[in-house]
């Protein structure tokens, strides 16, 4: 019985120890490989493609980073020019406001100077009227003073006394202030129509700065109305480029990131696979201990089972 244990245990000693050497034979081919894998020309070379990608498309990201603050540098100046023209645009906004207050005003005051206008032609109109009718009655006047000093006349032909001894006194001074009557009316006119004149010429002064003001605040309008159509071609067309601008920072911030996740799930991968391979050789450095913990009792189990079939010989 003990020759046969010890045949069996010989022969699964010669299956372990062919096992081991197996096992230590393929860990050298493995390990050679690895070394070979890792100063090998291939490896470097893998390595070196490997980290000229990784390098690549770090300059890539830092091209696409730089880009990015170009891009938000130029949007907060496009964002800077845009409240520019804004606050431009406002300003005149106010102008055109404040011209079109001062047209309204030129307005009225065009208005109040054509009815003032008016006023003095019918007060003219009135006061010739008035002259007129001073001027009938004065004839009138005249008239009758006229035939009463030829009744008079033809009266005093009827009196044989001389007429030297007759002086009207009263039909001549009646005359006189008659005469005085007449140079203080006709001064009196000649004063009002001065004033009139003065006064019409006066409103058509006005009524011409007036009509200057008013365009002069035309053109002031119409420049201001072809500057605010101007700036706002500018704002449509700077509107446009920033969003042509933000549409092409979208897309490129989009490319760059599905690249950052493709090389995220490459160094993904990559880790994966190193962790294989160092879990394979952990396993294969686990199985060499239990192996070599094994052939060490197999070991002391055959020399104490020789010293004690050698211990009755001798």
């Amino acid at each position: 019985e003990e020759s046969l244990q010890m045949w069996d245990l010989n022969k699964r000693l010669e299956a372990y120890l062919a096992r081991v050497k197996f096992l230590e034979e393929e860990n050298e081919v493995l390990r050679a490989e690895i070394q070979s894998a890792k100063s090998g020309p291939a490896g470097d070379s893998w390595r070196a493609k490997y980290e000229e990608e990784l390098r690549a498309l770090r300059d890539a990201l830092d091209v696409a980073f730089r880009e990015k603050c170009t891009a938000e540098l130029a949007r907060d100046n496009l964002y800077e020019e845009v409240q520019q023209v804004k606050s431009r645009c406002q300003k005149e906004q106010a102008a055109r406001e404040e011209a079109k207050k001062q047209l309204s005003l030129s307005r009225k005051e065009l208005e109040e100077e054509r009815r003032a206008q008016i006023w003095l032609k019918e007060r003219a109109v009135q006061l010739e009227k008035e002259v007129e009718a001073l001027l009938e009655v004065h004839e009138e006047e005249k008239a009758g003073l006229d035939q009463e000093i030829a009744s008079f006349s033809h009266s005093l032909e009827s009196f044989r006394c001389a007429p030297v001894a007759f002086q009207p006194v009263e039909v001549e001074d009646y005359s006189k202030r008659l005469s005085e009557i007449w140079k203080g009316a006709v001064e009196t006119y000649k004063a009002e129509v001065a004033q009139l004149e003065g006064s019409l010429c006066q409103a058509k002064e006005n009524l011409w700065k007036a009509v200057e003001d008013n365009q002069q605040s035309q053109l002031q309008l119409q420049h201001l109305e072809k500057d605010l159509a101007g700036l706002k071609a500018r704002k449509e067309m700077l509107e446009e480029s920033l969003a042509r601008q933000w549409q092409e920072q979208r897309g490129e911030a989009e490319k760059f990131q599905l690249a950052m996740e493709a090389l995220e799930q490459e160094q993904q991968s990559l880790r994966v696979q190193i962790a294989r391979v160092l879990e394979d050789r952990q396993q294969l450095m686990h199985l060499k201990m239990s192996l070599s913990l094994e052939v060490a009792t197999y070991r002391t189990l055959l020399e104490a089972e020789s010293s004690r079939l050698q211990v009755p010989a001798g």
